[in-house]
């Protein structure tokens, strides 16, 4: 494996992108908003800015890294070994990206998803060849957090499987195999750790702020709050709904309405300078 694209320049998106170029692939970032590609170029740079200042870099390492990438708003230029969704969080959209990445691609090549929380067989179900498509689900901030869930679909071939988990050991990563289990294993145990937190929140027990100051004086690096205005609060949202309804509407996976009602107002986080708190 020689070439990688991910699609979807975002925070997530960028993250990745920067692992794999580190790694030495050859990596293309795909998305169809030029300015958000400009933002991620920027973003990129930052990343490597402050490793060279805390001494884990040098400036011939960020060149080297900056050489391997190449960001493209043209769909057809989406050709590689290995092409990586990390776009939003809805069934049909991924579908319909798989189904246009097959027309322009080989047999060869592995599609990747890395969906917090939809089952990959799902994803696969509208493609003439699903044996190609494999999760590859990274952690927020992708260059920092060390593990990756590697999830096989009923239909994915071991190959596939296998050569996507040693592309993730490569950049570095601590890979685990997961089942094909809507939020897979991380997901599925973290997100009481929010829904919980939020329902204290809705019966006034105290403020976020005060659950935040809790939770990491007990050891957690960032309260839920924080970590949901970092993760992004329309994202922790959406995958939240997309489990309440992937176990058939379970009461632990409710989503809450104090949430709904920030995404609704566009607070989501620190992308938007505004979340559970002020980043303006």
């Amino acid at each position: 494996m020689k070439t990688v694209a991910i699609i979807g320049s975002g925070v997530m998106g960028s993250g990745i992108a920067l692992c794999s170029a580190q790694s030495g692939y050859d990596t293309l970032v795909y998305d169809i908003n030029t300015a958000a590609l400009n933002k991620a170029q920027g973003y990129i740079g930052q990343l490597l800015d402050t490793s060279i200042q805390k001494g884990k870099s040098t400036v011939e390492q960020k060149a080297t890294t900056l050489s391997k990438l190449t960001f493209t708003s043209n769909f057809d230029d989406l050709k590689a070994d290995l092409i990586l969704e990390a776009i939003l969080e809805k069934l049909t959209l991924k579908q319909e990206l798989f189904k246009k990445l097959e027309e322009i691609n080989d047999t060869n090549t592995i599609f990747a998803t890395n969906t917090s929380s939809i089952p990959i067989t799902q994803i696969a179900a509208t493609l003439k060849h699903p044996e190609r498509v494999v999760g590859v689900h990274f952690f927020n901030p992708a260059h920092l957090m060390k593990l990756v869930e590697i999830i096989k679909g009923a239909a994915t071939a071991e190959s596939v499987a296998v050569k996507a988990f040693s592309w993730a050991n490569s950049l570095g990563k601590t890979t685990v195999y997961a089942a094909d289990s809507p939020g897979f294993i991380v997901n599925r145990v973290a997100r009481h750790y929010y829904v919980e937190a939020l329902k204290i929140m809705e019966e006034g027990v105290t403020d976020f702020d005060k659950i935040d100051t809790l939770m990491e004086s007990i050891g957690f690096k960032m309260g839920p709050f924080r970590l949901m205005d970092l993760i992004g609060v329309d994202t922790n949202y959406s995958v939240t709904s997309s489990m309440f309804e992937q176990f058939q509407f379970d009461s632990k996976f409710r989503p809450s309405r104090i949430q709904k009602q920030k995404v609704d107002a566009g607070f989501h986080g620190r992308k938007t300078k505004k979340g559970f708190y002020n980043y303006e």
